[in-house]
């Protein structure tokens, strides 16, 4: 049966491997030409009010310049239009050095002044897209930001009054979000360009402050559509080759009829034509240049700044990056089709022929069954809907419709999709890399037991703790978790309780003999052999160990990005705030001190086991159902199903 195991999940894995290689190796070549900066790109802070830097300690704001021009604009003296770059997930400031060259060399290639000054904001590279605590501190510094760029153009007859945002990734995210500040005036903005930016849901939702800040601008945009229609938004998405964020994810929600909010791919931009990956979308050449075009075509020649326009907003992005549109959603397209006076040309080669032209005439009438075949009639849910609306259960967990957006017109509600959650093959490979992992645990553990071998070990209660230690190690941990980051209480648990994997480990090596077996244990020339119980009973508590450190990985792994963010923002804060892991901190503690002490005599002795047995099961299922957009809740689960283990060692 173990070798049949190996055999399958050996499979599973290897298929996965071939999975993992034509994802990361299988995509088409890189097309995309590097834009290369003439000059040594220069970046000249701009400094912001005291309150704001004291608010925002980690955060940046600066000028892009290269050359004579950054000498020129030392003194912060400015005189073009403002154009702000907004880094993405892990981005840096930096990256709008391709965007600021390619628009500084064609203005000094171009007659009459017209220039951009190119900002640019530094949100520390933060893992925003797996942490979504800081999302809403990024969005209040934005508006600070915007509101000090627009002071130093304070000296000009004429000074901007809004800002072009160029958001790449969370950044573009983070722009929309900025018109769900209370107090944002929405004339501060009025064109957004995104690059690569998942503004239909989050890749992962690792913590519930992601998805409160992705419901909150969902809901601003929808149910104020009218009051924001003239601000134009532009959404290019990356195509094949981008991996981490689907073009899926890219399109727009927003209800039909508004023309000012276009999705596209990059593919789909005349004179680009090609995919770009996540990264290459910031500096691919085809891309900046369709981009710096539409900027300098947007440009109102008596002002001297973006126009306010948004019919030529519209007309000038449709022209540099979709050309020929196609049929707006909401459109209707009726069945009958009539062509006429269809041409037919001949080759090159044929020229000199006479010219012959034949028109066909052609009228297609397309008839669509309403109820398909007589004998298959139409299968509806509508039963288990209402059973499951009756029970007041959420809803199943799947992405929301990335095609039009018909579903968020005011008359209409959304449809609820029914469909499967995932594929089974997805879960053969979850099972496969659960079951390498552990593969893997093991031989760590098996390492780590060498280092812990001279060690002494009597009994198969060692590496346990005592009660009042368990105590004082879970006050400890608590508080520590409350005034620092709850995730690194939740680290320095789990590797408690991975001390007491090694120890197993060692006495199964050592051959540890238990006093209640060495009782049974024959004996030869006076000297005990090796109790053949006690071994089992150390590979069976070895086991049990072995399977919690599994899955007490889990909640490691989920409040990674938050210990992460912790760490690198340590010098300017101590605490976590706020902490996506303080609702379950204290039970996950209390735990993993209590599975420390576990073995398999307590358990089989235990009067809770029975009940304790069957709930995994229907936990799993539920957990599949209601998890996989919701990544966090799988810490709940774990818990519902963990604490009746840990009860089961006091009961």
């Amino acid at each position: 049966m173990k070798l049949a195991a190996v055999a399958f999940y050996g499979l599973a894995a290897g298929l996965l491997a071939v999975g993992l290689r034509e994802l990361l190796t299988g995509f088409e070549e890189n097309r995309c030409s590097m834009t290369y900066m003439f000059e040594y790109p220069e970046y000249r802070r701009v400094a912001l009010p005291r309150r704001v830097a004291r608010l925002y300690p980690a955060y940046g704001l600066y000028l892009y310049g290269e050359g004579v021009y950054a000498q020129e604009t030392r003194a912060l003296k400015l005189t073009g239009a403002p154009v702000l770059f907004l880094p993405g997930n892990a981005g840096s400031y930096k990256q709008a050095r391709s965007l600021g060259s390619v628009a500084l060399r064609k203005a000094e290639t171009m007659e009459g002044g017209l220039h951009f000054n190119v900002f640019t904001v530094d949100f520390n590279e933060e893992l925003v897209a797996l942490y979504g605590g800081s999302l809403l501190r990024q969005t209040h510094f934005l508006h600070e930001s915007i509101k000090a760029i627009l002071r130093l153009y304070k000296h000009l007859k004429t000074p901007p009054q809004s800002v072009v945002l160029v958001g790449h990734s969370m950044g573009g995210v983070v722009a929309r979000a900025l018109f769900t500040l209370p107090r944002f005036n929405t004339n501060l903005v009025s064109i957004i360009i995104t690059q690569a930016s998942p503004h239909l849901a989050p890749v992962l939702a690792l913590d519930p402050y992601l998805l409160d800040f992705y419901s909150a601008v969902r809901q601003k945009w929808v149910n104020q559509a009218n009051k924001l229609r003239n601000v134009t938004v532009l959404s290019v998405g990356g195509g094949y080759r981008d991996y981490q964020v689907r073009s899926g994810l890219t399109s727009l929600p927003c209800p039909p009829g508004d023309p000012n909010k276009l999705s596209l791919v990059v593919t789909a931009v005349p004179r680009t034509w090609v995919s770009t990956d996540h990264l290459s979308i910031v500096w691919c050449k085809e891309l900046v240049l369709a981009t710096v075009r539409a900027f300098f075509d947007l440009i109102d020649p008596e002002t001297r700044q973006f126009t306010e326009n948004s019919e030529k907003k519209l007309a000038v992005l449709n022209h540099h990056f979709i050309k020929h549109p196609v049929r707006l959603p909401g459109e209707t397209q009726e069945t009958p089709v009539s062509i006429s006076g269809l041409h037919l040309f001949f080759y090159g080669s044929w020229r000199q022929c006479n010219t012959l032209a034949s028109k066909v005439s052609l009228y297609l009438t397309v008839q669509t069954p309403q109820d398909g075949f007589p004998f298959c009639p139409p299968h509806s849910c509508s039963c288990f809907q209402e059973v499951w609306s009756m029970l007041f259960l959420p809803s199943m967990d799947t992405l929301p419709p990335t095609f039009l957006d018909v579903a968020f017109h005011e008359e209409e509600t959304p449809g609820e999709e029914w469909v499967h959650l995932l594929s089974p093959l997805l879960y053969i490979f979850g099972a496969a890399v659960a079951y390498w992992g552990s593969a893997l645990l093991r031989l760590v553990i098996r390492l780590i037991s060498l280092v812990l071998a001279p060690l002494p070990s009597v009994s198969r209660d060692c590496g346990t703790l005592r009660l009042r230690t368990q105590l004082l190690i879970t006050l400890c941990l608590t508080v520590m978790g409350g005034t620092s980051c709850g995730a690194l209480s939740i680290f320095a648990s789990f590797l408690f309780h991975l001390y007491r994997a090694p120890r197993k480990h060692k006495e199964a090596e050592n051959g540890t003999i238990d006093p209640e077996c060495l009782s049974r244990s024959k004996e030869s020339n006076g000297t005990p052999l090796l109790s053949e119980c006690a071994l089992q009973e150390v590979r069976d508590d070895l086991q049990l160990h072995l399977c919690l450190s599994a899955l007490f990985t889990l909640p490691v792994m989920l409040s990674g990005p938050s210990l992460i963010h912790w760490i690198r923002n340590l010098r300017y804060s101590t605490q976590l705030n706020p902490d996506p892991c303080w609702p379950y901190i204290v039970p996950l503690i209390f735990v993993y001190m209590l599975l420390i002490n576990c073995n398999t005599l307590k358990l089989s002795n235990s009067k809770l086991l029975p009940l304790t047995s069957c709930l995994p099961l229907p936990l799993a299922i539920i957990m599949v159902t209601f998890s996989p957009l919701h990544l966090y809740r799988i810490t709940y689960f774990l818990l519902a199903s963990l604490i009746p283990l840990a009860l089961c060692c006091l009961l």
